[in-house]
């Protein structure tokens, strides 16, 4: 019944037409809000800090579910004793000589995750079995040049290549590593010490070395928003901050230093909150929200609980929505909007989902965490992501009880409105993923992890893809090169996107939709957006006007109006789709579904518009796990070359 009020109080709150919500401008509400002065106040010293059992506090850890703790012991047992691999230099140049990321990745990973994966498993057990294989990790880790990527060596002033040991570099993952030695440190401080004293030793001035110093000492590294790159930071804040938060918070012996390093990290955390808009719309989308909106809730997880709830911001509007947000974007089941750079299938972590929900006290959020535990087998298997991420482990592990015993429940909302990214999604029935689902978007074409795709939809039919965005292939050096946009899953005319006059979308964040507005009632939902400015002038588009038309229960209506300043090549409407499509019937594409469910029709002009179906053989990995062998590409080629037109596509069950 409350569920059902909420869900009430949301739909009403979209039933109004809203227009593109402006920048709000610096909000700085961390740093505005904790000085040092307050940070001196706040904070718990490192020694009196306590966030987990730590592993000589045996009955904490023996109180987990014991299939957990089986688990966790098993997993750590397969690499127990195992040689520890190396990576060579030549793996190191893959990047740089032919853009492979993957081979020095997997020995980056493997050696992380193994460590994690061991220092639970002694945690748990407590008989020192896997002291000796977590002394060779961290020793293994710690002899390493660089503890991050070779794909982020551009970050050293000699360029990319091999990593220099004289130039220590912070990126995503020397932040990762920082935090994996600092819980390591943390955890199992004295039977570290019963191996080697020098063991914490290394951990500390290694974690200084390459983490501490030098995100204190400099201001040039382009994640933390102090320099201007002519865009917003994107997750790389957030999660880079969070793990540097953790290993300064545990690792840092000098109170002042101590301080002063929280506070710049509440200054780098403005610089990603100040230009994030109100409604907590990511624009990397949902795959990404674990380590952006996610990892800020690390972050502030992490304040609040060394300050003893001093330090708190969970009250507020801003962070709330950035929570919310993961329950916006999911369709069904595995399915969420995936736009630009997204996966059609996101993991959002059970726990943060949870924590987060309970944090901003929003029961849809904290119902969809514990759905999303469930199916996770939460405290029956083993708790890892591979990565040697314990900032998520640890807070999982010791869940509340709550987690995977209340009841849980997908958000499917009926309405979604996010005006600062200008998306929106609706469904045919509040609470259920029966009938059509359409998601849809504006915005312009430099969005972090862009692709061109201003005016790009999707749609699903009882929970299944339908019009689908394909996201992106497996990364590379290309992806984030000058050449993205040479890549096809980056270009609009394999989005659901008009090529206008043979002339494809551009990039650039002048490339945008125009005249964006939402409304939604019970009956209908429509959203409108021009997307003439989104194309080259060689386009001649003086107006491109789309406006969907969601008529709950019945059909969709997307409709095309444009007028164009000439016509000097065809015109084409493209639809992509992972279900065969059928163009026998004249005026008529349908498409049948793999799974148990009704037909969807595409009805449309066959007086102006004429199909053409394109079979594409998906080669990358990444793409075949989430879409199989085989997508299509539908395309509606203008019969007649006019200057204006308008054309109408009905889709129904």
């Amino acid at each position: 019944m409350i569920l059902a009020k909420i869900f009430a109080l949301f739909a009403l709150a979209v039933m109004v037409t809203v227009l593109y919500a402006a920048d709000p401008g610096p909000r700085n509400l961390l740093s505005g809000t904790f000085s040092e002065a307050a940070i001196v106040q706040s904070l718990l010293p490192a020694e009196k800090w306590r966030p987990y059992p730590v592993a000589s506090d045996h009955p904490a850890w023996q109180a987990l579910p014991q299939k957990l703790r089986e688990a966790q012991i098993q997993l750590a047992e397969k690499s127990l004793d195992a040689e520890w691999p190396t990576p060579k230099a030549s793996v190191l140049l893959d990047f740089a000589r032919n853009g492979n990321r993957t081979r020095y990745e997997g020995i980056h990973f493997s050696r992380r995750g193994r460590l994690a994966a061991q220092v639970i498993a002694e945690c748990m057990e407590g008989k020192g079995r896997f002291l000796d294989d977590i002394a060779d990790g961290i020793w293994t880790i710690c002899e390493e040049t660089y503890w991050g990527l070779p794909a982020h060596l551009n970050m050293q002033k000699k360029g990319s290549g091999l990593p220099d040991a004289t130039e220590p570099t912070v990126d995503l993952f020397a932040a990762e590593t920082g935090m994996l030695l600092a819980w390591t440190d943390y955890l199992l401080g004295p039977q570290l010490d019963s191996v080697s004293l020098l063991l914490r030793e290394r951990i500390r001035f290694e974690t200084s070395r390459r983490v501490l110093s030098p995100c204190f000492e400099r201001d040039d590294f382009w994640w933390m928003g102090f320099a201007d790159i002519g865009r917003p930071v994107n997750n790389w804040n957030p999660w880079i901050c969070s793990n540097w938060l953790t290993a300064a918070l545990l690792l840092e012996k000098d109170p002042d230093r101590r301080t002063k390093t929280v506070h710049k990290i509440l200054l780098c955390l403005d610089n990603f909150l100040n230009p994030y808009p109100s409604d907590g719309g990511c624009d990397e989308g949902p795959s990404y929200w674990n380590v952006a909106g996610g990892a800020l809730y690390d972050c502030l997880d992490i304040l609040n609980s060394v300050s003893a709830g001093k330090m708190t911001v969970f009250n507020d509007p801003l962070i709330k929505e950035i929570g919310r947000y993961i329950c916006r974007v999911h369709v069904s089941g595995p399915y969420y909007i995936n736009f630009a750079d997204a996966s059609v299938r996101a993991s959002p972590d059970p726990s943060t989902v949870f924590r987060f929900g309970t944090s901003i006290q929003d029961p849809v959020m904290t119902s969809f965490g514990v759905l999303l535990a469930k199916k996770h087998d939460m405290g029956n298997q083993a708790v890892t992501d591979g990565r040697g991420v314990l900032r998520r482990v640890l807070p999982t592990l010791f869940s509340p009880n709550a987690m995977t015993t209340a009841p849980g429940a997908e958000p499917l909302l009926a309405d979604v409105w996010m005006p600062g990214i200008q998306v929106m999604a609706a469904r045919s029935k509040q609470g259920s993923s029966n009938g059509l689902y359409i998601a849809a978007q504006g915005g312009h074409n430099e969005e972090s992890h862009n692709h061109n795709d201003v005016g790009n939809f999707i749609v699903y039919a009882d929970g299944q893809p339908v019009i689908i965005d394909i996201g992106v292939e497996t990364y590379t050096k290309k992806t984030f090169s000058s050449d993205r946009y040479s890549i096809w899953t980056m270009q609009s005319a394999y989005h659901n996107c008009p090529t206008i006059n043979g002339v494809m979308q551009k990039n650039g964040r002048e490339f945008c939709a125009t005249d964006v507005a939402y409304t939604a009632t019970k009956k209908k939902a429509v959203f409108r957006l021009d997307l003439a400015k989104a194309y080259l002038p060689e386009a001649g588009v003086k107006t491109w006007k789309r406006e969907i038309t969601f008529n709950r229960n019945k059909n969709i209506l997307i409709a095309d109006s444009y007028e164009l300043s000439q016509v000097r090549d065809s015109t084409r409407l493209t639809l992509m789709t992972c279900l065969k499509p059928d163009i026998t019937k004249q005026g008529v594409v349908t498409l049948l579904p793999a799974v148990k469910s009704r037909p969807v029709s595409i009805g449309f002009d066959a007086n102006k518009l004429s199909p053409r179906v394109e079979t594409i053989e998906l080669k990358d990995a990444k793409l075949v796990r989430e879409w199989g062998n085989t997508i299509f590409r539908i395309s509606f080629t203008a019969k007649q070359l006019k200057t204006a037109d308008s054309y109408v596509m009905t889709i129904k069950q």
